[in-house]
């Protein structure tokens, strides 16, 4: 006598059209969503700022956090807590005290200084000439400095290096005259040479939206082209060069290939910021306290021009990316 399973009261009822109630229900759900931040945008604002306020708070504002919970933690102390105990701030004195770590930061701002003006000076004069003039083979060279931006500043160290170290003939035309390496010329040389692209593209795209006319009205006073540049283009275009002078400056102090590798690790031999903070590194031991602490020190200046030049940055970049 055979039992049929189906007939028997313990068996189980398997309802298939269950999953697919359930599939059409978040369907709907999120078919619901979708038509309402359609009609309503500004619901979808809201929940893209929320998850791009997300996404900032981790990738940037909480190592930050981190580095000042590692600084007020007691030297030694590997296990570090989510919220720091106790409100020190003694490893921020000692940074200054044990070693001459305001050099090592005057040195970083040197640099970027530096860079800074004398990229905008030589990128103000090829900017004008790319944005304002005709002339022939302008489209090859506006390309080749593009593909310069792109180029590998690793590949040029060696060759720098015996240019500056060992006076090698550089192309076999001439010598430097003097040694460069370890002096703040082996570090000014190559990073204006590698920021002075983008300074160059930004500075064109803002002087070419200049009128004619009011350049022509400034020369027919009697100003240069040169005077025109200075006095009418560069003011009518302060976005622009704010823009570019404050990303030279960031890109160069914050830069660690060149002005780690063609210094020395001392303050007093134009060492950067960065060796400052390897200093608390030894053979044996790691402040990680102090390091941590030197960091956010470091950081400090970089904060403060982008707080203060903020509304340039921004207003800089969205002008020069329509064409008037």
């Amino acid at each position: 006598m055979s039992i049929d399973a189906r007939d028997h009261e313990d068996a189980e009822v398997f309802d298939e059209s269950g999953d697919d109630a359930d599939d059409e229900e978040n369907k709907s759900r999120v078919a619901r969503w979708a038509d309402d931040w359609i009609k309503h945008p500004e619901k979808a604002y809201a929940v893209m700022l929320v998850f791009l306020g997300g996404v900032l708070l981790t990738t940037s504002l909480f190592p930050l956090y981190w580095l000042f919970n590692v600084a007020m933690a007691p030297p030694g102390q590997t296990d570090i807590p989510l919220f720091p105990t106790t409100i020190d701030l003694t490893a921020f004195v000692q940074v200054f005290q044990q070693i001459p770590f305001a050099r090592f930061m005057f040195n970083s701002l040197f640099y970027a200084f530096t860079v800074t003006l004398f990229v905008l000076l030589v990128g103000s004069l090829a900017g004008y000439a790319f944005g304002r003039l005709e002339f022939r083979g302008k489209t090859p060279l506006l390309f080749s400095l593009l593909v310069l931006s792109f180029f590998p500043p690793a590949t040029l160290f060696i060759p720098l290096f015996r240019a500056f170290n060992q006076q090698v003939p550089m192309l076999g035309l001439f010598t430097l005259p003097v040694e460069l390496y370890g002096t703040p010329g082996a570090v000014v040389t190559p990073l204006s040479a590698f920021t002075m692209p983008l300074a160059i593209f930004i500075l064109t795209t803002f002087y070419g939206q200049i009128p004619d006319g009011l350049e022509e009205a400034a020369r027919v006073e009697g100003t240069t082209r040169i005077g025109a540049l200075f006095r009418v283009i560069m003011p009518l275009s302060a976005p622009g060069v704010a823009t570019a002078g404050i990303l030279t400056f960031i890109t160069v102090y914050t830069e660690f290939f060149f002005s780690y590798l063609m210094t020395g690790n001392s303050a007093a031999e134009w060492a950067p910021v960065v060796d400052g903070v390897l200093a608390f590194q030894t053979q044996y031991t790691v402040r990680y306290d102090l390091q941590a602490a030197a960091s956010l020190i470091a950081i400090v200046p970089v904060a403060i021009l982008v707080v203060v030049a903020q509304d340039k940055i921004i207003s800089g970049l969205t002008q020069g990316a329509l064409k008037e």
